[in-house]
């Protein structure tokens, strides 16, 4: 019972920390690029992984662990964070948060499709209703409504968003075959993009000298708290319960808890077909995860 208690508090504590993330994301993005953000955010996301892994006492498996299969950690690496996030942010920064964060929440959904074609997991009937239902919710959120008329503000940041799910399900693809420490693994990913992070920063020429104490301290933020410390404590949550669906689905109160963020913290309106989409998406997500009967 004690660690039952233990894993609702920190599953809760990751689910609270990433509902604030799109706003961070908006916050941050009125300073730095979203290359910068990349590069800034993944060096306060290293530190604090770094941190984890000492007191964890698994520092002395990073070196081991990339020497083992450098390729493979490279790869991972440049997918996530590098990639992943460059291609987030940047939908981010071309839509309103209230329409790039339920779209890129629709990522579950495209992981079946994925694990099908490249794991040959078969799809199951209702894999497929959830599917359309959640890409039914995307186009709804995409069109604000205007489903017939398939009229986008923005298509690139559509577009965008939409690939973000391709390369986060992609790279929790390549993590089945991933036998490391989980922290360490996501550790080494850091530690691989960073150089590129910042050399795309620099290649971009954006200033730095410009950049407030509250822009640092946004970037510093989502580095903690959508890259780093979070992804420990749902990691932490899912170790300690006896009961994995129980902890999974307080998920599912992120997105709506954030589009209330994004309306109080920084104004933004939400659109109406915002949370028509959202609900769709979600139905969907739950849907896949009834289980088939014995």
């Amino acid at each position: 019972m004690h660690n039952e208690r233990k894993a609702i508090i920190f599953g809760l504590c990751a689910v609270l920390l990433w509902s604030t993330v799109a706003t961070a994301f908006k916050l941050t993005l009125a300073e730095f690029t979203p290359a910068q953000m990349v590069a800034a955010a993944s060096f306060a996301s290293t530190l604090a992984l770094v941190a984890v892994c000492a007191f964890q006492g698994t520092l002395s498996q990073v070196k081991t662990t990339f020497v083992s299969n450098p390729f493979y950690y490279l790869l991972l690496g440049l997918i996530n964070p590098l990639a992943y996030y460059l291609i987030l942010f940047k939908a981010y920064d071309l839509l309103p948060a209230s329409q790039a964060q339920p779209i890129n929440y629709s990522w579950a959904i495209t992981l079946t499709l994925m694990a099908a074609f490249f794991l040959k997991q078969k799809i199951r009937p209702q894999d497929w209703f959830a599917c359309a239902l959640g890409y039914l919710g995307v186009v709804v959120i995409a069109t604000k409504g205007d489903v017939l008329g398939l009229q986008f503000d923005s298509p690139a940041g559509v577009g965008l968003a939409l690939l973000s799910t391709l390369l986060w399900a992609g790279y929790w693809i390549l993590n089945t075959r991933n036998t490391a420490d989980p922290v360490v693994g996501v550790l080494l990913g850091f530690l691989v993009a960073l150089p590129f992070a910042f050399a795309v920063a620099l290649y971009e020429g954006a200033a730095w000298s410009t950049i407030s104490i509250k822009g640092w301290l946004a970037v510093s933020y989502v580095g903690l708290f959508e890259m780093g410390i979070t992804f420990v404590l749902w990691l932490s949550a899912l170790k300690l319960t006896q009961n994995t669906a129980r902890i999974s689905n307080l998920i599912f109160a992120s997105p709506f808890i954030s589009l209330i963020l994004l309306a109080y913290v920084i104004g933004e309106d939400i659109h109406p077909s915002t949370l028509v989409g959202l609900v769709l998406i979600v139905v969907g997500l739950v849907v896949q995860q009834i289980k088939r009967k014995a």
